[in-house]
């Protein structure tokens, strides 16, 4: 029977398809224990808070609610409140009413990057979308960063009936372990075969696989990713990276299924649905009933992706329950936006970038053949000073909607980071090269000029310090994360290059 709050949206909404994804579940008998989501309210009667906010420059906090009840997430008081600064995503709010709540997740089987071996809080910035032609904010998930909530109330233990689905970015993500949304151990560490069930997205080969190169959505069952019965290649499970991507799984005893399908458009297709794995451990399961968010049960941290909303359920949905949350999810227009702000760089120009701090605005950001630094340089200056401080601004290498500066000198080679630190070096083609020269300006956190961000290490700025260039952090644990002068060693002035290619 439908809850009291499926029938007041139902009401208010006056159509299935407007309610939102859990009055869907609910009126289909497999309510949600759990659901998450940074861009909108998931019952169409929600007007709660979404997710909590905390501020780089003096630690506080706010809540960010949608418009209004069942509605889209007020990007603009986010906007407001982390103006001239920078945010993270300190909690993902359960709007169940389960007190489910995603936060910093802690160490486990593996440590995370942060202090006391947590891990990292994702930008809140770093996944700007659209949903009807209004602004909201995914959860970029960048290696390190994870959430947990080890303490759940009402997810599926043991072998106990359970589904989930989730709204994801299918052009991020990699091969490693592991981007997953879903139940998994309350002790954070590696309790054993069938002590999980979590969506997959990613490439990884390791354990399961679809077919073609992947991205695949698959289930992370613990010590194994199954695509299927059988362990490693199941073919009916289809490469999908369509822009924004429906991942489901689902399970309850000796019978599981996974769906998917294109968010944007469509209907969901069953990539797999039959008999728990024959590979011991698996049936029954031994599901434990945490929720985890970007990282592996064990806090396995190195794996990307980009979660924008999802939900757990208490009993096994219908494939039909699960068509009709698909169709409100097709219905909410997610798209794409744009992903930087402030002065405007054209591709193909020469540029240059003045540090602005107060004491070294006479230096710009330079090479030393390897290593990108701050230089002392001017109109009087050699000419292979001036080509050293000078860069081609082109496309972004992973991303078009930001860009990547290649060495007007070297011909060929890119500022990209590694291990945080800024490097002058060939391109070698490969899609962590690509991700890792690709950076998106900003208007300057200073209040002029410009910032630029790290497109997948978005909580990490182009800084000088001590006269070198990082990808930093307001606040870390390394100490060229100093949140001292941190607004101003990230604002750049960028003029015509010195020089041209």
């Amino acid at each position: 029977m439908p809850s009291r709050r499926t029938l007041l949206g139902l009401a208010a909404t006056g159509t299935l398809v407007s309610a939102g994804p859990c009055d869907i579940y609910a009126s289909g008998g497999a309510p949600c224990i759990a659901a998450h989501s940074t861009t909108r309210a998931l019952y169409s009667a929600y007007s709660g808070p979404l997710y909590q906010v905390i501020r780089g420059s003096d630690s506080a906090t706010t809540d960010i609610k949608p418009l209004t009840a069942g509605g889209v997430a007020n990007a603009a008081a986010q906007d407001t409140f982390c103006s001239g600064t920078t945010c993270l995503i300190s909690i993902i709010y359960d709007q169940s009413g389960s007190g489910n709540d995603l936060t910093q997740a802690p160490p486990g089987g593996f440590d995370g990057p942060e202090s006391n071996g947590y891990d990292n809080l994702a930008s809140a910035i770093g996944a700007p979308v659209t949903l009807n032609g209004q602004k909201a904010y995914g959860v970029f998930v960048s290696p390190g960063t994870g959430y947990r909530n080890n303490d759940a109330n009402g997810t599926a233990t043991g072998d106990e009936p359970e589904g989930m689905y989730a709204v994801l970015d299918g052009t991020h993500y990699n091969d490693a372990c592991c981007f997953d949304y879903g139940n998994a151990e309350v002790s954070s560490t590696d309790t054993g075969n069938g002590h999980m069930e979590a969506i997959y997205y990613g490439t990884s080969k390791t354990w399961g696989y679809g077919s073609g190169s992947g991205p695949w959505v698959m289930a992370d069952l613990e010590n194994n990713l199954f695509s299927g019965q059988a362990e490693g290649l199941n073919s009916a499970d289809p490469s999908i990276s369509y822009r924004f991507v429906t991942a489901a799984v689902k399970g309850e005893p000796n019978q599981w299924a996974i769906r998917g399908g294109n968010a944007a458009s469509g209907s969901l297709t069953s990539y797999y649905s039959g008999a728990r794995p024959t590979v011991s451990g698996y049936n029954p399961m031994s599901k434990e009933g945490a929720i985890i968010l970007g990282i592996g049960g064990d806090n396995s941290n190195g794996a990307q992706g980009t979660f924008y909303e999802g939900v757990m359920t208490s009993g096994y949905p219908s494939d039909a329950t699960e068509n009709s949350v698909q169709a409100n999810i097709v219905a909410a227009k997610y798209a794409t936006t744009s992903l930087t702000s402030g002065s405007a760089l054209t591709a193909g120009s020469s540029i240059s970038l003045r540090v602005t701090t107060t004491g070294y605005t006479t230096r710009y950001l330079a090479h030393n053949t390897t290593n990108v630094i701050t230089s002392v340089v001017s109109s009087s200056s050699s000419s292979t000073l001036q080509k050293q401080a000078s860069w081609t601004v082109v496309a972004g290498l992973a991303n078009s909607g930001c860009f990547s500066f290649e060495s007007v000198d070297t011909p060929g080679s890119y500022i990209r980071h590694y291990n945080f630190e800024l490097l002058l070096a060939a391109s070698d083609g490969t899609k962590q090269f690509k991700e890792d020269a690709t950076f998106c300006p900003e208007s300057g956190l200073s209040g002029s000029g410009t910032s630029i961000r790290s497109w997948n290490y978005p909580t990490r700025w182009f800084r000088h310090y001590s006269n070198v260039g990082y990808i930093a952090s307001n606040g870390g644990v390394h100490t060229f994360d100093s949140k001292t002068s941190f607004n101003a060693d990230v604002t750049w002035s960028i003029s015509s290059g010195f020089a041209s290619a």
